[in-house]
């Protein structure tokens, strides 16, 4: 395989940005309206958004072990085998959010309490999670259907499925926050019942979806026979290093969180604002991360491991100059952008020069994060989790003496995103030219 053209790029990436970006609009929407039901809430759904997001990660960790199988197996031409890593993974994600799910409905509260100081904030996180984690089952499968889909380059239901998912929770969120519709006001629980209830449609439509497609009959999806143990543990070879590294990413973001709420429910309110629009804007990032990892893992498959470095170095150019007509749009509006989330003036106004931060964060991003995906994609996923581990202590070490230590200014703190997203490229660069990944097989 040579190296891939723009279009064919973004063939495969347009419904994966268009999907990722509809999702985001659940975590934006949330942001929004609950800034309007005052600091304590903003801050609050911070916190237990990021506490929700480690356990969704684990699931995202899986499945993205479960994209690499099936682009491999795409490669190789192997398609049964495809719907039989699908139906044994769903076996293993099901299984982790009934005991996950009910563990955090019922224990939650008891885990926050340790790691916050302000008793507003914490009562506030515990009931948002409550009703929050509720939408785990539904959301992990449907990152499944997801890694299934853009394994085989066959991405155009994701972005149907995640509209459906993006609209629903704006309206629910209008309804259950607010208490609009004869619906009562349920504010920041409100916000997570939404959510989750907003995730079991965008399952259902990729179950009606798939099983009614003739031209997915070959991979032999939702046959449900008895459990592959064999299968099971061999996905698990591939996923469980990606899955330690999400949860030890977002795990990180968590204890950032933690330093910042040390300064005080204004920072907090600033960083959950910041947070949202940065993730709003890596979408373009995040979907090429997945061409990428998709196309180098299918790429070895088909038996040409010379390809893979001009297909990434193709796709970094790609993502880095995507990301600059996205930072050209949105660079000269902070005060518009930032008014989505708050209509309080002195929150808005204190939050634009961590704005002004992400901005050149998000342009090392979408360079650097193409070379750790490219990582990814040759599953080698226990130098990935090494490289994450080193970088993260980094990172965290960077935020404390920034927030705790010296006591800085917010913006400074997210100054941190520089070296994550440095430390992780170099490392990732150092390894695609010199490691030894070209025989891997999995």
């Amino acid at each position: 395989m040579t190296a891939p053209s723009n279009r064919d790029i973004w063939q495969i990436a347009g419904p994966i940005m268009l999907s990722l970006l509809a999702q985001n609009i659940v975590g934006v929407t949330d942001t929004a309206f609950l800034g309007r039901v005052g600091e304590v809430e903003l801050g609050a759904s911070a916190i237990g958004g990021v506490f929700y997001m480690i356990l969704f990660m684990v699931g995202f960790g899986f499945s993205t072990g479960v994209q690499i199988l099936v682009a491999r197996r795409y490669g190789e031409k192997k398609f049964i085998a495809i719907g039989r890593i699908f139906d044994n993974s769903f076996y293993f994600v099901a299984l982790y959010s009934l005991l996950i799910t009910s563990a955090i409905f019922f224990f939650g509260s008891s885990l926050l309490r340790p790691f916050l100081s302000s008793d507003a904030i914490f009562q506030a996180s515990s009931v948002f999670l409550k009703f929050r984690v509720l939408g785990l089952f539904f959301s992990v499968s449907t990152l499944l259907f997801r890694s299934f889909y853009t394994g085989i380059s066959f991405t155009k239901y994701l972005s149907i499925s995640a509209a459906i998912m993006a609209v629903l929770n704006v309206i629910l969120d209008y309804l259950l926050i607010f208490g609009h519709g004869g619906f009562p006001k349920m504010g920041i629980q409100g916000a997570g019942i939404a959510s989750s209830i907003s995730e079991v449609a965008a399952l259902l439509f990729f179950i009606w979806i798939t099983s009614g497609n003739k031209k997915l009959k070959k991979y032999q999806l939702f046959r449900f026979v008895k459990p592959d143990l064999s299968i099971i543990k061999s996905t698990l070879s591939i996923s469980i290093f990606v899955m330690l590294q999400f949860v030890l990413s977002i795990g990180s973001w968590f204890v950032f969180f933690m330093m910042v709420e040390k300064m005080g429910e204004r920072s907090l309110a600033i960083s959950n604002i910041i947070r949202s629009i940065y993730i709003f804007l890596m979408i373009p990032g995040w979907a090429l991360g997945s061409v990428t990892s998709t196309l180098v893992s299918k790429t070895l498959g088909e038996g040409k491991p010379e390809s893979v470095m001009p297909i990434i170095f193709k796709i970094v150019r790609f993502s880095f100059l995507s990301m600059i007509a996205v930072i050209a749009v949105v660079i000269f509006f902070p005060g518009i952008i930032i008014s989505i989330y708050t209509n309080n003036i002195s929150l808005s106004e204190a939050t634009i020069p961590s704005y002004y931060i992400i901005m050149g964060a998000l342009v090392i991003f979408s360079v650097m994060s193409m070379f750790f995906s490219g990582v990814l994609g040759t599953a080698n996923t226990k130098t990935s989790f090494v490289i994450e581990a080193v970088t993260l202590s980094a990172y965290l070490g960077y935020t404390w003496l920034i927030a705790v230590h010296l006591k800085g200014h917010i913006e400074w703190v997210w100054v941190a995103e520089y070296v994550y997203f440095s430390l992780i490229g170099l490392f990732s660069l150092w390894y695609l030219k010199k490691g030894n990944w070209r025989e891997k097989k999995i």
